[in-house]
């Protein structure tokens, strides 16, 4: 995976990375079965004026498609979290459309058998 930071004061940048990094490992090994040169993940930081809030946006670039997150919080590792847990979500939700998850219905478990619960027959 290809990794950019844009938009980084000084500052923050050691705080951004090691946050971005525990999220970049969860998010390798969802990306295991996509080449490596292949996915790009880009994060930027940006503050908003007159008030005291930082805004996370991630992007995610795989061969089948590009995924965009944006987070806000009153702190930087706070919107890195927000933006990191939105971009594991849509993730989640794209790997199962290209599974085509929609098309397979699954076979529902029968539970477990309670002491005393005998089986019926019919």
């Amino acid at each position: 995976m290809k990794i950019t930071y844009s938009h980084i004061e000084p500052q923050f940048r050691e705080t951004v990375e090691t946050e971005a990094a525990r999220h970049v490992d969860k998010l390798n090994r969802l990306l295991k079965n996509y080449p490596p040169d292949s996915v790009l993940l880009h994060c930027s930081i940006e503050k908003t004026p007159h008030k005291p809030e930082f805004g996370c946006t991630v992007n995610l670039t795989l061969p089948t498609g590009a995924l965009h997150a944006t987070g806000y919080g009153a702190d930087v590792r706070i919107s890195v979290n927000a933006a990191f847990a939105e971009i594991d979500a849509q993730l989640k939700k794209h790997q199962a459309k290209v599974r085509k998850d929609y098309v397979w219905k699954r076979k529902r478990s029968r539970g477990v058998l309670r002491p005393g619960e005998l089986p019926t027959t019919s």
